[in-house]
Order: C-alpha cells, then structure tokens, then sequence
C-alpha cells in the first residue's frame, strides 16, 4: 500500500494550477551507512527523468540481482506493455422486476462503477488530499514520493515503501482484480522488485493513454472500502445508503481515510480508528489550502453517522427468491450466456449486468401470500405448495412462489429445490399431475371434431386394454383395473362435458381409447408438455390420468394455450439483458406457435369453463370469464389445479416433499385446520382462486370466443333434465315458470282441449332436455277436434292432447354464454 502522503503539498485537486515549487525534502536519515549514501547518490544523479532507471536505483538492493540494468530499462518503459487490458473489473449485476424494480443482486466484488461527474467533488479532494496531492502535477511516477520510499529501501536494504501514487495504485488494484487464480493473485500481492517494476511501467502506459481524470475515476471506482465495498458508489450505498455524488465532507472524508487500510477504518468494526482517519484527511485538506480551517474543525466535531445497507449476493434475501432462483439458473446453464459454466459465472457475478424479467411485483405478491396462506412455510403437517403463473400468448412469467424460504432444507421451512419449476431450473423431479391431463385428452377429442354431445358408457371399473403409443406399439395391462377417483363417478353414459365436469376417469379413458393414445400424447406434447427431469412423457393408457411428473410451470404454460386461443409460448423470465457498457446482449428469444386451432380452444374453454361453475370446482370463479381443472392424484399423494382467464394462467400444486404416497393427504390436519381427504378443489383451488384474483385486480376482463356452431351438433352435452309441467298456466307464467328451471319457451302450434281453458299452455314438449334447451308450448283453443287431427287435435275419446316430440335445434354459435359464478 502506499505511505501516506501527509507531508506532500499540491493544490486542490483537478483542473488546478500547476503546484508553487517547494524545498526538497530530505531523503538520507543519520542512521544510513556510508555505502547506502554513495549508492543512493548515485541512483539520484543517475535519475535525470529516466523513471525505468529510477525503479531500477530504487529497487537496487534486490532489482539487480534480477538482472535488469538501468540502460535495457530505459528502453523497455518506452514500449507499450503487452497484456495490458483495463476491462473485465467485477461490477454487480442486479435483477429487475418487469416495473425495474431490483429483485437480488449478484457478485464478486459488491462494486457498481459511475462516471467521473456522479462522484462527488469533495469525495475527489478527500481522497487526493490524503493518497496522492501532486497527482496532477506528476507523471506516472511520482519522483518526490519515490525518492522518500527510496531512502527507506536503501537503509533497510528491502523494499519496505512503495511510494505509490494514483495511478500506480490504480494498476495494483487492477491487476488483483484481473486476477483468476490463487498463483496469480499470489504475484499481483507479492513484495517484489518484478511486481513494482511491472506496475510502474503499467502505469506509464496508463498515463500515456488516459486523462487524469478518467485514472481518477477508475482508481475510486476499483478501490477496496471495507466491509464487502468496493467502489465509491457502493461504499457511499453501504456505509450511508446514498449515491456518491450526495456524500458530505464528513462522509467523503471518511470514505477517503477507509482506502489506506480498509480492515483497520472499517468504520463499523472499528469506529474509533475510522473517526481518527477521518480526522486526519480533514487536517491534511485544511493543511493543503483546499478546506477553510473553521469547516474542516466544524467536521471533526461532526459524529460519525453511518445508515447502513447491507446488500447480499444471490437469491436468498430477494422478496421473490425462488423465480430469482429460476433466472440465476436460466443464466448459468444457457450456453447462450458463455460456452463454459465458469464464462457463464463470471458474466453474472462480474460484468454488472442489468436483467430485466417479467415479473409482476402483484402477481407475485398475491401467489405469495396465497401458498403461505392456506399451506404455511413451516405447518405442522410438513406438507408443500407452489404456484407458476403464466401470461396468455406471450408465455411471460408473472409469477413463481413456493411456501418455503430458498435455503438449506435443513432448517425448517426452508428448500432449495424449487416445487415450481422442471429439474433444470431449480432441481425439482416433478410431480404427478392427476386428472389436469385430461385437459389434453378433451382438447385432443375437439381437436377431431367431436361435438359437445358426444356420449359414451363410463363403467366403474376399465380395463386399459386396446392402446397404442406413437411408435405403433400394444400398451396397456389386462390384469389391471383402473377405476374412477372420489371426485368422480361411473357407470352411467357421460357427454364430453359432462365427463369432465364430473372428472370420470373411466370416461377419459374411453375417450383417450376412441381418439387414440399417441393422439392425445402428441396433442400435449404441442403444449409445452415434457416430464420435469426434461425427458418425453411416457405413453401408457393411464397417461390421460396424469402419472407423468411434471411442473407446475409446465402446466401453466399449457393452459395458458388455452386461454390464448390455441397458442402455446414457452415460458419465458427474460426479457433483456444489458451489458455494465448499456450494450445490449443476446438472450433467449420467444418461442411461439399455433398448437391447435382458434375454434378447438374456443371449445377447450367452453367446457372447462363449466368446472367452475358446475363441476369438481364449483363456486371458485372470478366473477370474471374463466376456466380449469381440478386434479386429485391416486391416493391423495397430491393435488393441482390449473386455471386460466384470456389474460393469466396459473397452475397449483400441494403435497408432501417427503413423497407423497409415503404421506398422502388423507385425515390431514394442518396448524388448526382439518381436511378429510384433500382434492384438487380443496385446497390448491382457493390457493388459484385468491392468487388469480389479486394478480387481475387492476386488469380490465378479458372474454372467451363462443365455439364454432359445429360442435352444438349434438347439443350442448349438459344433461338431460325433466321439464317443469306448465300445463294450465297463461304463456307468460309457464314462460317465466321455464325461465327459471334454465330452458326456454317458444309458443307452437295451438291444440284443442277439454281439460285446460283456451289460451292456457295445453301441451308442451320435450318432457326433457339439455339445461338451456327450447321448450315448445302449445295453447288451449278450447274443446273441440281439429278436421283431420293433427298436431292441434285430440285423442279418441278425449282426454289429454297428443303433441309430438320435439327436438330443440340450437341457435348458430350454441346457446348463450352464461356469466361465470
């Protein structure tokens, strides 16, 4: 390190005049031999502005034992050294929100560099003042402050002074900090005539190639201040918490006195030293003429007042830690970041890179509080929730929350792995996704056409016998019969939408057997859908029912094709990376294309729609067009939802990190709450319901599309229900009668009637239809018998009328929308 240079003089600092001329000082003390004298006198008349001979007589002692004379150093100064290069310093990269907000830091060296004119001038002076007065006036080498250090080294016959100034002092950090291994950190330390010599002829060349003010600004923003601070603006956040352009003089001056020795100034650890320091850079400004006396005593009577900002490296203090786990690893394992995994390092913990994600702060605080809500970091019942939430034709992550601090899984309540993400971005093997796949199998069945009223038997117990996978091979296990979960039922025929309301997995097994297994595979493979080790799912007759592990992420992607209309885009968290230069780099692009047609996810939407309002998940709507699937794994070893609006989608997971069939969700009680056995719709639903409704408080409704007419062909695919008997009522009365049981009336042929009086409903029909089908009414014309019979006569013998069945035919386009719950 340098000596301090209390006893130089120069004037205030950049831009001042050229210093008045002093007296020499005297370099020889009493105590240095006559030989040290003679060999010192030498090397001074010898000097005569040649600085690689000065080094050379400075270092004598030890420079001539390795061999470099003063007339080969002459000329070696002269050239420019190789290998000099002045990039690559550690400055911190940060992550930002999609708002720029910062999400974590990352680095090295905690150091954030600033140009010259964002350092204050004060801070400028203080330092100058105290390390290098005449920086100015002198060259690379400061030849008074040499030959003071000179003196010493002769007397003591070792190099015990450096005598460095700025720039020399500048060249030492810099080749520390360029430094990658333990041997060439060792050299860039070393006490040694061949590291001087280095550094000197380092900074002859700096001189030559910069201004004073530029070697100014990168010695204070590569300086060590103590406490993990490196440079003057990280420093001034640190010790101060604010920019260095809005340091005091009391604050400059202390920041000046921490360079000489960052351990013992540390003003945190060693108060008392730093104030002392302080003090003593005050002193030496008012000695310098560059501070008036009385503001420099008013200074030191100023108490050290420090407002610290601890700032951590990584993810662990970020207030959404486990999608800044996500980034961190998107970075380090992208081969687009850097070839090697240590070039990918160094990028994020050196090159100050600003990552700008897309993050939403509400989104991920409403997924946040909603997991820590219902299932708490550190519940009695040690079970787990996360949460991934997608946007609709973008494929953005809004948000990514896990119920656990990132942390050793150790300690309770904390986890590395991300629950929310695939094995390559946060180490999670995935988990079993239930009955959320048979979203695919429906979307698969649309996809070849099949209407809405598309019935088939749904047994109470399947043998899966009949399958293919796509490479043309027989699966499936004629021992095994799979049968339907709680949360269904069988035995009874099932339309395409009520199937799935119902969540039959008999039914979705015959469905998956009509359209084919490699069918529905190929459809969820266009989805995004792959195992959450990175793997293909594998195809077997159960796939429909979600064996495959996966994650939440995945599957949020999924369903937000769904919601945008059949385009599916991977997920993505990056939006755009610059460079500490504002250069902006190359990231990872978006990925989007058609997975399917506009009308086929008008249709997925059309059914899964009804989940919230009549199905599995019913009275977890938004108030707003939504949709989804519950999904309940065997045995209650989990359970998801998945859900969507045109604008967010967002997928639910809860379980045990322990394994799930080991600790299955059954008689579960947790902190004071007690489940019986837990479903999708039980607690990873209300978790989707709170998160999606915070998430979209501020986000206008979006509207799904109503599905080509094409599948209404069948009808609506709701069940059969039996028709109010509105018989003997006036038009108006069994129309409002109709109304409210869910059909709807239009008024027929009239009829002849002994039994209801003319203008009263006489006949009406079907006696049963679809929830939303068209009644026909018939009105009493009173007795009689039409000629010929018909439609408005009677039977034989009277009675009550005959009326022919009819079959509602739907409107184009299907019936109305119905407004969500």
């Amino acid at each position: 390190m340098p000596t301090e240079a209390g006893n130089d003089a120069g004037d205030p600092g950049p831009g001042a005049p050229a210093a008045r001329r002093r007296r020499p000082r005297r370099l020889l003390t009493p105590s240095t031999t006559r030989a040290e004298k003679v060999r010192a006198v030498r090397g001074l008349g010898a000097f005569g502005g040649l600085a690689g001979l000065l080094v050379a007589l400075m270092l004598l002692p030890t420079a001539c034992t390795a061999g470099v004379g003063a007339r080969d150093a002459a000329g070696w100064f002269e050239a420019e050294p190789d290998g000099l290069t002045t990039s690559g310093v550690p400055q911190r990269s940060k992550i930002l929100a999609a708002d720029g907000s910062t999400l974590a830091t990352f680095f090295y060296q905690n150091r954030v560099d600033v140009p010259f004119n964002k350092i204050a001038p004060v801070l400028r002076q203080a330092v100058l003042a105290i390390e290098d007065s005449r920086f100015y006036e002198h060259g690379a080498i400061d030849a008074q402050g040499t030959l003071r250090a000179l003196a010493s080294n002769l007397s003591s016959g070792q190099v015990t002074q450096g005598g460095s100034g700025i720039t020399q002092q500048y060249v030492k950090n810099l080749l520390l900090t360029q430094a990658d291994t333990d041997a060439e950190r060792q050299e860039a330390r070393e006490v040694s005539a061949a590291r001087k010599i280095r550094e000197l002829k380092y900074a002859v060349a700096l001189e030559k190639r910069f201004t004073k003010d530029e070697i100014l600004r990168r010695y204070l923003n590569i300086a060590y201040y103590g406490d993990g601070a490196y440079g003057v603006e990280a420093a001034s956040r640190h010790y101060f918490s604010k920019h260095a352009s809005e340091l005091t003089l009391p604050e400059a001056a202390l920041l000046a006195g921490v360079v000489r020795y960052p351990y013992a100034y540390d003003p945190i650890r060693h108060p008392g030293s730093a104030r002392e320091r302080r003090d003593t850079v005050l002193t030496r400004m008012a000695e310098l003429g560059w501070l008036d006396p009385a503001k420099a005593a008013a200074a030191r009577r100023a108490p050290v007042r420090l407002d610290v900002d601890n700032v951590r490296s990584g993810c662990v203090t970020s207030d959404a830690p486990f999608f800044c786990d996500y980034v961190q690893r998107e970075i380090l394992t992208d081969p687009v970041f850097g070839k090697t995994a240590e070039d990918r390092e160094k990028l994020l913990k050196r090159g100050g890179l600003t990552i700008r994600t897309t993050l939403d702060r509400r989104a991920q605080k409403a997924a946040q509080r909603a997991v820590d809500g219902h299932v708490p970091p550190k519940n009695s019942a040690h079970k787990a929730a996360a949460e991934a939430m997608v946007q609709p034709g973008t494929g953005e992550i809004k948000a990514m929350a896990v119920d656990r601090e990132l942390g050793p899984d150790r300690d309770r309540g904390k986890t590395w792995i991300n629950f929310a993400a695939d094995a390559s971005h946060g180490s999670s093997i995935g988990m079993q996704a239930g009955s959320t796949f048979k979203a695919f199998t429906l979307a698969a069945a649309l996809d070849e056409g099949m209407p809405f009223g598309t019935r088939m038997m749904a047994p109470r117990a399947y043998t899966p016998v009949g399958y293919r996978n796509c490479d043309g091979d027989r699966v499936g296990d004629p021992s095994a019969s799979l049968r339907n979960s709680a949360d269904g039922e069988g035995g009874r025929q099932f339309s395409l939408v009520t199937g799935t309301h119902h969540s039959v997995n008999t039914f979705f097994l015959a469905l998956e057997k009509k359209v084919g297994l490699c069918d529905t595979v190929r459809m969820a493979e266009r989805l995004g859908m792959k195992q959450a080790n990175g793997k293909p799912l594998e195809q077997y007759p159960s796939f429909t029912l979600g064996f495959n592990p996966v994650s939440p992420l995945r599957l949020a992607a999924a369903y937000a094709a769904f919601g945008a209309r059949g385009r599916y885009c991977e997920p993505i968290a990056i939006r755009e990376i610059r460079a500490a230069s504002g250069r902006r780099l190359k990231v990872p692009g978006r990925h989007c294309e058609r997975a399917m047609d506009e009308g086929v996810a008008d249709a997925v939407n059309y059914v899964l729609r009804g989940v919230l309002t009549k199905g599995t998940a019913r009275g977890m709507g938004l108030g707003r067009d939504a949709a989804g699937k519950t999904g309940t794994v065997d045995n209650f070893s989990a359970a998801w939802f998945a859900g969507y609006t045109p604008d967010l989608a967002a997928a639910v997971w809860v379980g045990d990190p322990r394994g799930g069939y080991r600790h299955p969700m059954e008689n579960l009680c947790m902190d004071g709450r007690c489940y019986g056995s837990v479903f999708g719709a039980t607690i990873p639903a209300p978790i989707w319901r709170q998160s999606m409704l915070g998430a979209l408080s501020h986000t206008e409704p979006g509207s799904f599309h109503r599905p080509p007419s094409r599948y209404f062909s069948r009808g609506s695919g709701e069940d059969r229900a039996r028709v109010p008997d509105v018989r003997g009522m006036k038009p108006g009365e069994a129309a409002a009668r109709l109304r409210a049981a869910g059909f709807r009336a239009r008024i027929g042929a009239p009829m002849a009637s002994r039994r209801f009086p003319k203008g009263t409903v006489a006949g009406m029909s079907p006696s049963s239809a679809e929830p939303g089908g068209t009644i026909t009414l018939h009105l009493s014309k009173g007795a009689g018998r039409e000629p010929g019979g018909g439609p408005g006569g009677g039977r034989r013998g009277g009675g009550h009328p005959t009326v022919p069945p009819a079959t509602p035919t739907p409107e184009p386009g299907g019936p109305p929308q119905q407004a969500p719950a």
